[in-house]
């Protein structure tokens, strides 16, 4: 573990821990906030007071959260206040984080890691971020501060509207959403477990990722398309000049597909420089699926297409849509060594099985020989979970819980 971090410290079964209600429902969601002290979350500061940022302040305000905001543009701020977002505004980042338990960075892409290490280097204690780009964020931190890093947990949490800014701000916006976090081997494990109790307190699912493997996935279901549906509204915009009547047979599946092409534009570019590698392997892809798509349709191969269809169909009607409520769960007490990158190897195995950690918690005591990771996961994904965790050498015990 990084030295002066607090050690994964082996308990068998903790004596006298609070109890928890797993699961990210509205009554667990609502239990007090546990940070790397712990004392309760209270106060916590919003840089940038956009779309996500304001969803985040009236989200925690929600749940008797302080939340103070800080915009660089003051009629955002002061809007933020308006609608009540935030508590109150302050004039500069290190006044909105001297009093912050938790710092949310929430500007675009191009600014986040000046924005976080603005954080850190005024004191912050734990900093988190919400952009949907994370490889190039998490490194620029740890690169620029490898002494503060650890206490930096990138995030992204999987939720957004087609309505620009503060207007489409939402408290409910995260409920059920994925909200993706990128742990390292740098990361403290317990700056993840708080971030992690915060995401689930908006009542969200979270789940684990290395930076990279985020960048990659989100390309895919993200980035790519966005750039598909804006390409086929503006091919379509292009020939409604020719054809006027065009635009007016738009139904509803020409909308359901370009929807998004709705959404605000100012982000976007940051976005496809900053994951320009994924996007365009992604892309690729998708230009060579659809070359043979061609192919079938010149052909007039019925067989394929319709075996295509099939699949398609099949693969969309069996997206995930979260954890059901009342969903049975599974305890799993996973003892560790004392070594740098356990929390981030074992958390990131989770997300890449695309496995909701339910709950998390560190079991502490005060020796220095190892420790143990408690995570609650939904039943019907513990199976391959639990495959991995073997496979990577980890012993565990289960229990399934009431």
């Amino acid at each position: 573990m990084r030295p002066g971090a607090d050690p994964l410290l082996q308990r068998p079964d903790p004596v006298g821990r609070a109890a928890r209600v797993p699961g990210g429902g509205a009554h667990a969601a609502r239990r007090p906030l546990r940070v790397t002290t712990g004392a309760l979350v209270n106060r916590i500061a919003v840089l940038g007071t956009g779309l996500v940022g304001g969803s985040v302040g009236l989200a925690a305000r929600a749940r008797g959260i302080h939340v103070t905001g800080y915009d660089r543009a003051p009629e955002r701020g002061a809007r933020a206040l308006e609608r009540r977002a935030v508590d109150g505004l302050a004039d500069d980042v290190a006044g909105a984080v001297a009093d912050a338990d938790l710092v949310v960075v929430a500007v675009p892409v191009g600014l986040a890691a000046e924005v976080a290490i603005a954080a850190l280097d005024a004191g912050a204690g734990l900093v988190t971020d919400v952009g949907s780009v994370k490889a190039v964020v998490v490194e620029s931190v740890e690169a620029q501060r490898p002494g503060a890093a650890a206490r930096f947990v990138g995030g992204h949490p999987m939720a957004g509207s087609e309505q620009d800014g503060l207007d489409g701000a939402d408290a409910d916006l995260f409920v059920g959403a994925t909200w993706v976090l990128t742990p390292t081997p740098t990361t403290d494990p317990a700056a993840f477990e708080a971030v992690r109790d915060f995401a689930v307190a908006l009542e969200a699912e979270v789940i684990a990722v290395s930076p990279r493997h985020h960048d990659a996935l989100v390309a895919v279901v993200s980035h790519v398309p966005q750039l598909a549906a804006t390409t086929l509204m503006d091919v379509a915009a292009r020939r409604g000049e020719e054809h006027a009547t065009l635009l007016r047979l738009a139904a509803g599946g020409f909308r359901d597909m370009t929807r998004i092409a709705a959404s605000h534009p100012a982000i976007w570019p940051d976005i496809c420089v900053a994951n320009r590698d994924a996007i365009v392997a992604s892309l690729d892809h998708y230009l060579v699926a659809l070359a043979e798509v061609r192919e079938l349709v010149a052909g007039a191969d019925r067989t394929a297409l319709l075996e295509l269809l099939e699949r398609a169909r099949a693969a969309r009607r069996n997206l995930p849509v979260g954890t059901p409520s009342g969903a049975a769960l599974v305890e799993l007490r996973i003892p560790v060594p004392d070594r740098p990158g356990v929390l981030a190897e074992v958390t990131t195995a989770a997300g890449v099985l695309g496995v909701n950690i339910v709950d998390l918690e560190i079991a502490h005591s005060g020796e220095g020989t190892g420790g143990v990771l408690v995570l609650v996961v939904p039943e019907a994904s513990v199976s391959v979970f639990e495959a991995a965790l073997t496979e990577r050498g980890y012993h565990h015990s289960r229990r399934v819980l009431a």
